[in-house]
């Protein structure tokens, strides 16, 4: 079976979005490699003036999924956010739910109030402080 994975790219930020996810979902980092682990015969689209910015980082959430992210290279231009995409996480309980939520909502916004909804979740978006967009879901069915 195929996985789908999240990656993020921020602008020079990404280290420090990963400390927060780290927080709020209660998981540990398990990869990082930084532009200046590019070996010298490797091309590069990242500066000299990037080489301690964020090249990959992981952090695994629940027992299948990996959040990934990425501080984007100039050369790449400005990453950007849309209003058309958001990461979609399922959890293990109420209380699971409202951990995430009110976690990813500390310098955010609501999109939609965590609350029950008609097809049978415990449901709430929320943009984070980087500016992504998460949709936080307890079914009640499972």
């Amino acid at each position: 079976m195929a996985t789908l994975n999240a990656h993020i790219a921020f602008n020079g930020n990404c280290e420090e979005a990963f400390d927060f996810y780290s927080r709020v979902f209660g998981s540990q980092v398990n990869m990082v490699m930084r532009n200046k682990d590019i070996p010298a015969e490797v091309p590069s689209p990242a500066g000299e003036a990037e080489s301690d910015k964020i090249l990959h980082i992981s952090l695994p959430i629940g027992d299948n999924c990996m959040l990934m992210g990425c501080d984007m290279p100039a050369a790449f231009g400005e990453a950007t956010r849309c209003n058309s995409f958001n990461i979609s996480i399922s959890t293990d309980s109420e209380a699971q739910t409202e951990k995430f939520y009110n976690g990813l909502l500390e310098g955010g916004k609501v999109n939609m109030p965590l609350d029950k909804t008609f097809w049978g979740a415990y449901f709430g978006m929320v943009v984070d402080k980087y500016g992504v967009q998460w949709m936080i879901s307890y079914d009640y069915g499972q």
